[in-house]
């Protein structure tokens, strides 16, 4: 009897075991303490505002068109940049994407400088210096997409990035010193990246253009960056960067900066420096190249396509800035 005893005691640990083994298998576990959510980070909101940490703040624009001085709400303000900056029957999601660009350019703009180079003003509509703003043009999406982003910016480390973006990056981003003649360096944030620009919507004279000047409209251009020229017989791309477009045109001997000569001849006709060829022709100057804009940051034609394969605005965000955080202001 004891005999039996002991055999079906042993079954019974045995048995024990075997089912601890399988609970454990199959996820019947002791439950685990959930991993913390990440800590944002937040810059504090510039001086010059003198907002409470957490507010929107009033923001003081200089209304260029206007010549005067108008104090608004900041959300109100960005709308009108939004407006100004990008189509209001876009996909929602691009521009929500062109939202939290605008608003993060203001906070940085008057983080960095103070305040407009207007007088008695935080910000201005002059698109030489800012953003451009229309708010004639603001409708109920515009509305919608700032309503959905309101206080949301980006930063990097815990500061306002550079938010730069552009009309259409040809099918690929440049860096900030490729693209801008950005003095101070690569951002960590701005990288060379695919962009899904191809639509039959953005014009052809976008796509792929050709820009003619006199060879002495280039002369003026180039004597206007500093240097010494008073003709050429020869022009060609020198160094390209990592995106492929021209960092420098060399005229005979003399090199210059491609992106700052593209400014100097006027960036609404040499549209880009992503160019495929340049040469003279008699008296002309031929550029020939893709795309419009300097290309870095975001494509508003690559966040037009990615909204509308359903991207959300994060995502289009996250796609042309690289490591950078969301984060929200004010309620």
């Amino acid at each position: 009897m004891r005999a039996i005893k002991s055999k079906w005691n042993r079954f019974l640990m045995v048995a024990v075991v075997f089912l601890l083994l399988i609970s454990g298998c199959t996820g019947i576990r002791r439950s685990e303490p959930s991993i913390p959510e990440k800590t944002k980070k937040k810059p504090a909101i510039p001086e010059a505002l003198g907002s409470t940490e957490g507010q929107e703040p009033r923001l003081k624009v200089y209304i260029k068109e206007e010549d005067r001085v108008q104090e608004m709400a900041f959300e109100e303000y960005v709308a009108g940049v939004v407006a100004g900056e990008i189509k209001n029957d876009w996909p929602i999601e691009a521009i929500k994407a062109q939202a939290i660009i605008a608003r993060t350019f203001v906070l940085k703009f008057i983080k960095d400088k103070g305040q407009s180079k207007y007088g008695n003003a935080h910000i201005s509509t002059d698109i030489e210096e800012a953003q451009a703003w229309n708010q004639e043009a603001v409708n109920d999406r515009i509305r919608r997409a700032v309503n959905e982003t309101r206080g949301q910016v980006m930063v990097y480390d815990g500061d306002y990035v550079n938010a730069w973006f552009h009309s259409n990056a040809g099918g690929k981003t440049a860096t900030a010193v490729e693209g801008l003649g950005y003095k101070e360096g690569n951002p960590p944030y701005i990288q060379v990246v695919d962009s899904p620009d191809d639509s039959s919507l953005i014009p052809p004279e976008e796509k792929n253009w050709v820009a003619e000047f006199s060879k002495q409209e280039v002369i003026q251009a180039v004597q206007q960056m500093g240097k010494q020229i008073e003709d050429f017989s020869s022009i060609k791309i020198g160094k390209r960067g990592p995106s492929g477009r021209a960092m420098e045109i060399v005229l005979d001997s003399i090199s210059v900066s491609a992106p700052e000569l593209r400014i100097a001849l006027g960036s609404t006709k040499m549209k880009s420096t992503l160019l495929d060829e340049v040469g003279i022709e008699g008296d002309r100057v031929i550029f020939k190249g893709r795309g419009y804009g300097h290309g870095v940051g975001m494509s508003q034609w690559g966040a037009y396509n990615m909204a509308k394969e359903g991207k959300k605005a994060e995502e289009i965000i996250n796609h042309y800035f690289k490591g950078v955080e969301i984060v929200k202001m004010w309620q």
